[in-house]
């Protein structure tokens, strides 16, 4: 069973500030954190096709605190999707920016390959706090 992880979010910002907290590593480690203790994740990230990446927190009873990926799409102020491997789970993230008119741009997320319904509710879970940082972030 393949399930998939889809949310909308809206920010008023520009895509290209949305833009770059999507793909600047520095920026990256400013919204994406530890879930548990806030606290941010390192990261290696770069916006180039074939990159391999990773984050990393501190561990827990539960995870190794490290996430691995690969980007396998860049199209600048568009689309971009890497692989997300976690937990013994590989998935696919792809975020799709749009413009919405009246200084507002959707974000749209899909995380491809969930493989069971309580690691898609983790993983709407993680998101929806993550972006709530992302909006901090970008306003």
């Amino acid at each position: 069973m393949s399930l998939t992880l889809s949310m909308d979010f809206q920010y008023a910002t520009t895509i290209e500030k949305l833009w770059s907290a999507l793909t600047d590593s520095a920026k990256l480690g400013k919204w994406v954190a530890n879930i548990h203790t806030g606290e941010a994740m390192e990261n290696n990230f770069k916006p180039e096709v074939g990159h391999q990446f990773q984050f990393r927190t501190q561990p827990s009873e539960y995870w190794d605190g490290i996430i691995d990926g690969e980007v396998l799409t860049v199209d600048a102020y568009d689309k971009l999707s890497y692989t997300w491997n976690s937990g013994g789970m590989k998935h696919t993230v792809t975020w799709t920016l749009q413009d919405a008119g009246n200084g507002k741009v959707n974000l749209h997320l899909e995380q491809a390959g969930i493989t069971n319904e309580q690691a898609l509710h983790g993983a709407k879970y993680g998101w929806s706090k993550w972006c709530g940082e992302l909006e901090k972030l970008v306003a």
